[in-house]
């Protein structure tokens, strides 16, 4: 297994998405750590939970995140501002795959107003199935930090 905890954090805006992607990532056996939001009823900062996020990823090993605003573009910004993450807006099939096979990704990052549960789930077990296996990007990915 590529990643054994997943670090998962919304704004208000992605509250249910969150709930779906961390109901079944229990349920396949991942240890979830949720930042947060507990509710869609008060309006939350999404730089705040992507930094709990992104913090927790590069304290944990073996451990991605996951990431939820309306958009997933506000998350991704933030996300990508800590040195060592790597977040991708997962938009797409191809888009998430090759984040991780190329650019070892490890924060994904969902707009909520864009995308589905069931979508989501399945970009999702892309992300964490995907081995980084482009060696070659490696000297690239090292320049970003």
């Amino acid at each position: 297994m590529i990643f054994e905890r997943l670090a998962i954090g919304s704004d208000h805006r992605g509250f249910w998405l969150k709930k779906d992607l961390s109901e079944h990532f229990k349920a396949i056996g991942y240890d979830v750590e949720d930042f947060g939001v507990d509710s869609d009823c008060a309006s939350a900062d999404y730089p705040d939970y992507a930094k709990k996020v992104s913090e927790y990823v590069l304290q944990s090993d073996k451990c991605f995140g996951i990431l939820v605003c309306h958009s997933g573009v506000g998350m991704n910004i933030a996300a990508n501002r800590y040195k060592g993450i790597r977040a991708v807006w997962g938009a797409e099939e191809e888009i998430i795959r090759l984040a991780r096979e190329h650019n070892d990704a490890n924060v994904l990052c969902f707009g909520s107003g864009f995308i589905g549960p069931e979508m989501a789930v399945y970009g999702a077990d892309i992300f964490v199935t995907t081995a980084f296996t482009d060696e070659r990007h490696l000297a690239r990915i090292k320049k970003l930090d």
